[in-house]
């Protein structure tokens, strides 16, 4: 029996852990066959100050059986970017799982796959994602049918936990979570906003920050849909 193919995007400004998190997990099965899928083969800078090469052009990549967008700042140029667009309403069309990230759901709603879905992404974008059909979720792993949406960044691992599990079953997700020692014990609480030790000024500060930054772009993404 051959693997199932993950085809993953990556682009300049992708958050490296939405990308690498998950796919390590991902990795860790042995049972995937993954693939980062970009316009050229060129490496690619994400927002840690690194690069990734990508394995496969969006024009040459293979059927997904799980299409996964992660996110970051760059997910936001890409809402424009027919060709992208077209990418992902290509390969989500075969898929057996439609999944993402962070801001990646940013992407998934872009492209009309979010309709009336739930659906999760950053917390402090999540109520941007309304404007393109969605439900705002605010859980860490959202699943709607064939769609699997992940919150911010650390949540990835969750994610594709998640993923493991319907892919294989809980025994095999259970098996990669103590191989990676994937025992979360943080120093602070302050991980979320609902979280004790989160600071409300803060929360409120990145929310409108993020709102300036990207609510201009969304409602464009938005119009196109209507």
């Amino acid at each position: 029996m051959s693997s199932l193919r993950v085809v993953a995007l990556l682009f300049p400004g992708v958050t490296q852990l939405d990308l690498t998190g998950p796919l390590q997990v991902l990795a860790v099965s042995g049972q995937l066959e993954l693939h980062l899928a970009w316009r050229t083969l060129d490496p690619v800078p994400t927002d840690a100050g690194f690069s990734i090469v990508p394995t496969v052009t969006l024009a040459d990549a293979p059927p997904a059986d799980i299409l996964f967008i992660p996110g970051g700042q760059g997910t936001f140029a890409l809402l424009d970017d027919d060709e992208v667009l077209q990418f992902v309403r290509r390969q989500a069309e075969g898929a057996r799982w439609v999944t993402s990230v962070c801001t990646g759901s940013f992407l998934l709603g872009a492209a009309g796959l979010l309709q009336g879905l739930r659906a999760t992404t950053h917390w402090a974008s999540l109520p941007l994602l309304a404007s393109l059909g969605a439900i705002p979720t605010s859980e860490r792993v959202v699943r709607e049918g064939r769609v699997i949406t992940g919150a911010g960044v650390s949540s990835g691992i969750d994610f594709a936990l998640t993923l493991l599990a319907e892919l294989f079953g809980e025994q095999e997700a259970k098996r990669v979570q103590l191989q990676i020692e994937y025992d979360p014990q943080p120093p602070f609480d302050a991980g979320s906003p609902r979280r004790r030790d989160a600071d409300p000024q803060l929360v409120e500060m990145m929310t409108a920050l993020m709102h300036e930054r990207r609510a201009g772009v969304v409602e464009r993404a938005a119009a196109r849909l209507s």
